[in-house]
């Protein structure tokens, strides 16, 4: 491989986002997409659920929409959110085009088949069209194999982008992403991947907690990344955490879908005793960030390791017609759901906040796009409502789409890229040093920045951070990158932008609880949290 590789796009990232970007643009552009890990190794692989639309005549535009503001909390921006709504069915269409095999009603095989639909925590309908309990594997396994014989498409497995590469070009002079520098994990050298346009489709930050049901990838790379780069970073303190996960020593990482309690599941406690009728009117289906807060007490309240979810109502036929993976994934860990409750506890799940973006997906910075979990569109608001991310992949990646397209012939690569230098540094002797600040960071972020938060608890958190961001600044300039480094240098940033947004939002709103600010300020209007680097002294200030 040259240490100079040249494309149209660049997208980092290989998600539903990420591929469905690729296959669009490939007909019109060369892509090259770079994926940390396996091409398919990303959080869409994990997501169970669905996509949310609205395709039953008994549903609305305008109920989605509702449904969705709700949730947000009141940060939501209601064009984006009718935007994205209005584009759903176009989205469901494209991804059946790719050959997504949707559960149907009755026959699985037959095409004029109706799709199945679920109903979900926050929605008022059933909205939620699935692949049996594997939705996201559906959809990434498909899209992948169309990616992997697109001639246009150049894959990049197993490449990390470190950081993305600004340059003064055209006249008048504008500083502009041309591309990014890319460790190479097989060969550990660092090459310039050059683009006339950038996409960081990265996904989201759930590993900078001890406990998510995220891959090891969601280590916000993107976000810190154009944050460096000088993109502003909005609602970071909005980290949802899924409210069941299983519960189980060996069970690393493992969602039970929210889609079970839209078929009746219960939350019960270790006697038997349902609780969310105390919490919520609607119970078991309220938004999750109610739905977390309500087993986090209880959990505290009893002393208890867990709650349970019980679905042993429902006939063993159903569950294996409906839940197989999550039926087969309990029955490893000696759990038969159809006769046994499910023991659970929140983790955390997805990133509400991020980049903030345009409705093209377009960035601060000239030449550079977010889409997906990395980006923060004005759809979720303060709490992403379930299965609107997967429709926010597809949907933002046609805006892309569209946008790159248009400007694809009006931008010239400069020739004198800089390489990469790694002239002043050496081979590390202390790796110690990146597995027990990662480590610290993790159980620091869930004990203090955590499903409830408080002033002092943050305040703690800032203090860790700022220590440990100085140890692995010096780490960092001193020895030659790794993958792990790497993403140990941008969980810091990621890390750091949450407390510091959490610490400015005084109130609670969606998914951001404060002991302190038990009630959300109802006389003024809500604000979003804006965070962007001074580039002058490389610190935060407000937007």
């Amino acid at each position: 491989m040259h240490d100079q590789l040249q494309h149209d796009v660049l997208i980092i990232g290989s998600g539903a986002a990420g591929l469905s970007l690729a296959l669009k643009l490939a007909d019109i552009a060369t892509v090259a997409v770079l994926s940390k890990d396996s091409l398919i190794e990303s959080a869409t692989l994990y997501a169970q659920g669905g996509v949310s639309a609205v395709l039953d005549e008994r549903d609305s535009i305008d109920s989605h929409v509702e449904d969705t503001l709700i949730a947000g909390a009141g940060l939501c921006d209601e064009d984006v959110v009718r935007h994205v709504v209005e584009q759903a069915q176009e989205s469901i269409n494209w991804l059946v085009d790719q050959g997504v095999d949707f559960t149907r009603v009755d026959n699985q095989s037959d095409p004029n088949s109706p799709f199945h639909l679920h109903q979900e925590g926050g929605h008022s309908h059933r909205r939620i069209i699935h692949a049996a309990d594997a939705t996201g594997r559906e959809i990434e396994t498909t899209l992948e194999q169309r990616v992997i014989t697109h001639p246009n498409i150049e894959l990049f497995e197993h490449h990390i982008a470190v950081d993305l590469i600004k340059q003064n070009i055209g006249k008048p002079s504008s500083q502009r992403c041309i591309g990014a520098y890319v460790l190479d994990l097989e060969t550990k050298a660092v090459h310039v991947f050059c683009a006339k346009n950038t996409v960081l489709a990265t996904g989201g930050a759930g590993k900078a907690y001890l406990y998510t049901s995220n891959p090891d990838a969601c280590t916000g790379d993107g976000i810190a990344m154009a944050y460096r780069a000088g993109c502003r970073i909005a609602n970071m303190e909005f980290i949802q955490f899924h409210p069941t996960c299983l519960y189980h020593p060996q069970a690393k990482s493992f969602l039970i879908s929210e889609a079970l309690r839209g078929e009746g599941a219960k939350l019960i406690l270790g006697n038997g005793e349902r609780f969310m009728h105390r919490y919520d009117a609607r119970e078991e289906l309220a938004p999750r960030d109610i739905v977390a807060r309500a087993i986090d007490s209880e959990m505290k309240r009893l002393g208890e390791d867990c709650v349970y979810l019980d679905i042993t109502h429902q006939p063993q036929s159903f569950i294996d017609a409906h839940f197989p993976t999550i039926s087969a994934k309990c029955k490893e860990f000696g759990i038969d759901i159809s006769r046994s409750p499910i023991p659970v506890v929140p983790a955390a799940h997805y990133t509400c906040g991020g980049i903030m973006i345009d409705i093209e997906g377009q960035t601060d910075v000239p030449g550079l796009y977010a889409i997906g979990e990395a980006s923060c569109s004005g759809l979720h608001g303060a709490n992403r409502m379930a299965s609107n991310s997967l429709l926010e992949c597809v949907v933002y990646a046609h805006a892309a789409y569209d946008s790159i397209r248009q400007s694809l012939a009006a931008v010239n690569l400069p020739s004198d890229i800089r390489a990469w230098d790694e002239s002043r540094v050496t081979d590390s002797d202390e790796e110690v040093v990146v597995s027990h600040n990662w480590d610290e960071i993790r159980r620091f972020m869930w004990d203090y920045v955590g499903i409830v938060r408080t002033t002092k608890r943050l305040q703690r958190a800032q203090h860790r951070i700022r220590l440990l961001k100085s140890e692995i600044t010096e780490y960092y300039g001193n020895f030659r990158i790794s993958k792990d480094l790497v993403e140990l240098r941008n969980l810091a940033v990621v890390a750091e932008l949450i407390i510091n947004s959490a610490l400015k939002r005084r109130e609670s709103r969606g998914l951001h609880f404060s002991a302190d600010y038990p009630v959300a300020h109802v006389s003024k209007q809500a604000k979003n949290t804006i965070l962007q680097i001074d580039q002058q002294k490389n610190g935060h200030v407000a937007a």
